[in-house]
Parts: C-alpha cells; structure tokens; sequence
C-alpha cells in the first residue's frame, strides 16, 4: 500500500538552512506519496531521463488511471504524476514494476541520476553502457538503499552540463577515463572509464558513513572537516587530485535540431512570438505520430482567449541535411496527454527511445533526415511545445504555485505566464513560498512570492545578490523580471 508522506523539508536555499536528517527523508517516491492540495503525488525517478517509448506509454497509462492524466518534468530528468486518489494503493506500483520502472523497492528514491541529454547524439561521447551500470548498482547496493531522495549522481559527457548542477557523484568522460568529482569541490580524480560506476557507487557509500554523525542529507551539507575527509578518502583509492573548476552555468539543450557535429537548428521561422501568451497547458489532441501540422507553427493558447496560430518573422530555409536529435523545452514542464503521446509516437518512429532533460525539456534521439526533423518539429510545435530558443517560454520555470500547493501565496504559474517577454540570457525561477521546490542550479533569477508582493534575486551558485522587492505591480514585476534576466555577465 502507498503511504501519504509529510510535508517536505525546507530547501538548502531557505532560512532553514541545510536540511538534516532529523525529520525523515520527505522526498516522494512511486510508494510513499506526498500530500498536495490537488491530491497525492508521485516521483518516479528515471535514471538519466531515458525512458523506452514503451515505459513512457506505462507512465502516460499511469496517469490516466491514478492521476489527473498530465505528467510533471522535474528539475532531475524525473516525472511527477499528481492528482492521485489516496486509495490508488499498490496498483500503481503495480504497473510501473511490470514496465521496468521499479526496478527494486528498497532504492526507489536512491535512483537519482542525471546525464547528458545529448550524449551521443551529437559527436559527444554516449553514456548508455555506464549510466545502466550505475543504475544497477546502486540497485545492487544494501547501503544505497539508505541514500536520501535528495542525493544525486551526475554523468556528464565532457560538455560541462550535468557537472554545473552541483551532484553529490559527478562522473565526466574524458578520453578513455572519467573525472570523479565529490560534491560541489573543484577537485576531480581521474580514474579508467570501466571503473566510473563503481568508484562512484563507493563514493556515496563512503558519503553515508561520513553523514552518520552529522546527518547530513548531501555532501555540501556535510561540516567542513567531514567533507575534506570524505574527499581524501576518494582519493586514497582514486590517485592524485586534479583541478578543474565546476562550470558556473548549467546550459540546456537548445530547442532545436541537434546534428552529428553538435550544431543545432531551429525549424524556420519557429521563434516568432505569439501575439498572445501562450497557455503553458495548451496541446490539441493530436493523432500520434501525426505531422500534419506545418513546420514551425507555432500554435498557442491564451489562459483568457482563444488558441490561434503565430506566422512565421522569417523566409523558409533550407532543413539540415541530417540531424542526429530533436530538442525541445515544455512551458512549464507540464505536459498532456495529447504533448506525451505525440512524443512517445515520434520516438517510437525514430530512435525509439525519449532523455527528459533536467531543464525540463526532452531530448527524441534520430536518426532524422533534415525533412523528418522538419515536420516533426512542426508537429510538436503545433501541439505547444518549445522548438525554438527565441521563444518567450524559453528558461521560464515555476513551482506547481496555488491551487495545487497549501504552502503558495500565489498562483506563479499564470503570474510566469502573464510576465512573459522576450527570451532572457539568463533561466528565471518562480517561487510560491522559500522553499522554491524544484529550483534550478547554477546561474539564474529566484522570483519568489511574498505576502506583499515579489522578492527578486540574481543566483550564482551558493551565492545570491541582495534581492529587489516588487509590490503588487504586475506592469512593475514584468519589466523587473526582463531586466533582471537580461543581466549582462
């Protein structure tokens, strides 16, 4: 039987300072729920995003018989399902254990993984191989089986992108070795690529046994002394250290087509803005695998007004020759019904497989030629989804807000919506309270909600500038968002 859980733990970032294992681990699973005001929620964790078109139509299945039918992208590649009845029982872990997706009970929330979206795809060395070996053995692991929901392993593949996320385990290819990097230090070991999943497993148990007095949830929240401990005992067994700087930014995949040597193009004339703010729920009911819509429309939906279609700004282009990946962000990271299976038929059609980005964005791997790539952009384009990075809704990110979280102040997702602009340098983060649940990492802006109005903040890794408040000013609170993303570095 599914367990409602407690309210979650204040994050790192609030007044509450680092969160410590004095009150239960309260990150939700697939068997113990937590408790929103829309009903249960469920996080099923997917190891490096990568899901077989056929899990993803188990985990659209699950949706729809327990929940309110949409799936949730979280900020670590993982899917929530919310709107579950309380007695749903263990049917859900029923159905997601016969797709593969529960692979074993006990670590269920230890399974925390990022990777590169695009490892691969695009020239960039592929991690399959090493991301199902750590996977399993972490599932392997009695140990493991005690890593909080919180902890995270990263592989990157030498890009830098997993590695800006700040992950408790961070693996990096590099040649024929990987980079082993504990925490958020700029230390790495360099060690052979065939042992990267182990000397990372046995990094996080070596973590568990230095967090045992302190009982601390992550290795940054580990005092000072346990951490610089925990790192020298790595490397005792991983050889000398070497310095290498954890990169400041994390940077998504653009929206786009992806090639064989890393360049990215955008359908033509995608980027144009719509002449309404586009509803981040927004999908027509489209046939799966359909590509009837043009290439590069744009169809929206305004929360207030009838959807419409926005033209083209630009002349047709020529289509790349070839694309190795399609990429594309979802508003908001929720998606449809009708958005998920347009998704899962084209990869089923194509590479057979979808990589949830930890940016809230899916990553469908091709091959493609540059007429498939076209119209299957066209087709996700048209059904509300992000294929361009010009587009407003590029790095615009919210917490679930009210009416689905008792702890909001604010409806943030139709104040995200309502404050949209033109695409900033920098992701911009809406808060209903200082939990900020779901931020993001590295560089970005915090816009948290305040009983009199908004707190916006430049985040840069641990650090933040001193805040700008906004009162109740939606004029006001719009072009202090635009300026604050458009921060030069």
């Amino acid at each position: 039987m599914l367990a409602a859980m407690p309210d979650s733990a204040p994050s790192p970032l609030s007044a509450g300072g680092p969160a410590l294992r004095d009150g239960g681990d309260a990150c939700p699973g697939t068997l113990r729920l937590h408790r929103a005001d829309d009903g249960a929620l469920a996080r099923v964790r997917v190891p490096g995003g990568v899901l077989s078109a056929d899990r993803a139509e188990a985990l659209l299945a699950a949706a729809g018989r327990f929940g309110d039918g949409e799936l949730h992208l979280t900020s670590r590649g993982n899917v929530q399902l919310r709107g579950l009845g309380a007695e749903c029982g263990g049917g859900l872990a029923e159905l997601l254990a016969g797709a593969g997706l529960l692979p074993s009970a006990a670590h269920e929330r230890a399974r925390n993984i990022v990777a590169s979206p695009l490892a691969g795809l695009d020239g960039s060395p592929a991690l399959g191989e090493r991301l199902a070996e750590l996977d399993a053995l972490v599932c392997a692991s009695a140990a493991a089986a005690s890593l909080s929901g919180r902890f995270l392993f990263a592989l990157d593949d030498g890009r830098g992108d997993v590695d800006a996320l700040g992950a408790d385990v961070t693996l990096i290819a590099d040649g024929d070795a990987f980079l082993l990097r504990i925490g958020p230090g700029d230390e790495v070991f360099r060690i052979p690529a065939a042992e990267g999943p182990r000397a990372a497993l046995r990094a996080a148990e070596a973590f568990l046994r230095a967090a045992r007095d302190s009982g601390a949830w992550r290795v940054k929240d580990l005092p000072d002394p346990v951490r610089s401990e925990l790192v020298r005992a790595v490397g005792a067994t991983a050889g000398p250290a070497e310095h290498q700087p954890r990169p400041r930014t994390a940077k998504a995949p653009e929206p786009g087509t992806h090639g064989p040597g890393g360049t990215v193009e955008t359908t033509p004339g995608s980027g144009a803005a719509p002449e309404t703010t586009p509803g981040p729920g927004y999908a027509p009911e489209t046939t799966p695998g359909s590509t009837d819509a043009l290439p590069g429309a744009h169809r929206h939906a305004n929360p207030h007004g009838p959807a419409h279609t926005a033209a083209p700004d630009n002349p047709p282009q020529a289509p790349p020759a070839s694309a190795g990946a399609l990429a594309v962000d979802v508003p908001l990271g929720r998606l449809t019904p009708g958005q998920w299976r347009l998704l899962t038929a084209t990869a089923r059609r194509y590479g057979g497989e979808l990589r949830l980005t930890p940016w809230r964005g899916i990553v469908v791997p091709g091959p493609f030629t540059g007429a498939e790539a076209a119209d299957a952009l066209g087709a996700l384009a048209a059904a509300g989804l992000i294929t361009s990075p010009d587009s407003p809704w590029t790095g615009v990110g919210a917490c679930i807000g009210r009416p689905g979280c008792a702890k909001s102040l604010a409806d943030v997702r139709a104040e995200a919506g309502a404050a949209l602009g033109p695409a900033g340098r920098l992701p911009v983060y809406w808060s209903g309270c200082e939990r900020r649940c779901g931020h993001p990492h590295g560089e970005w802006i915090d816009v948290v909600a305040t009983p009199d109005g908004h707190r916006i903040s430049y985040v840069r890794g641990e650090r933040r500038d001193p805040p700008a408040t906004v009162r109740d000013d939606p004029a006001a609170l719009a072009a202090a968002v635009a300026a604050a993303r458009a921060r030069a570095l």
